[in-house]
């Protein structure tokens, strides 16, 4: 009796291979660039039924009597060239975009929030304070960016004017050199004008 007992509760307990049965693991939620595809895929198959070919054929009727084959072949590349088309313009637009690196970062802040302890912010219900606790950090973040740039700013500008009092410094210094010379090229002609004349013959 006692065995007889247990053969409908073990198998109640008991998978097919004689082991008891698991519960089924929890699956993992799809990531945002996933569901993207997902997205991209079913607009796809809903554009490919939209355009179906008893719908091509019909708009094409005359046609498709006289050469039906060649209006299925005419189809058939029409839809996989549209289709190609669309993927790469999406793939274009992932890849200006940086998408994949904006859904994974997405994905990333979503985990960390779930792990995180304090509560998430609420609004309290009322504006004025609602405002003010959002637009502090915001302009204080900012208002230390703008520092920051307005220091990079003066000191670009004094390296700026250095760099002008320099040029204007050497430029005092090639003009006075050419005084210099222009000044030892005049005394050099007048030394020779002054021995010329001495070797000159008396009228």
């Amino acid at each position: 009796m006692a065995a007889g007992g247990e053969g409908p509760a073990r198998a109640a307990g008991e998978g097919a291979t004689g082991g008891f049965t698991s519960l089924p693991a929890q699956e993992e939620e799809p990531g945002r660039g996933q569901l993207f595809n997902t997205v991209v895929d079913a607009f796809l198959e809903k554009l490919v039924a939209a355009g179906s070919y008893q719908r091509f054929a019909n708009c094409y009727h005359r046609f498709y009597k006289l050469q039906p084959e060649m209006t299925r072949s005419i189809y058939d590349q029409f839809i996989s060239q549209l289709q190609t088309s669309i993927q790469e313009e999406i793939r274009e637009i992932k890849k200006e975009g940086n998408l994949e690196d904006l859904f994974a970062s997405m994905d990333r802040i979503v985990e960390e929030a779930k792990n995180r302890e304090e509560p998430a912010w609420r609004p309290s219900g009322i504006p004025e304070e609602d405002l003010h606790s959002a637009m502090v950090p915001y302009l204080l973040k900012h208002q230390t960016y703008l520092r920051r740039a307005l220091k990079e700013k003066e000191e670009e500008n004094r390296k700026l004017a250095e760099a002008v009092l320099a040029g204007r410094e050497r430029i005092s210094e090639m003009q006075q050199q050419i005084q210099n010379r222009k000044q030892a090229w005049q005394a050099i002609s007048k030394e020779q004008r002054e021995l010329i004349l001495t070797f000159q013959e008396p009228e």
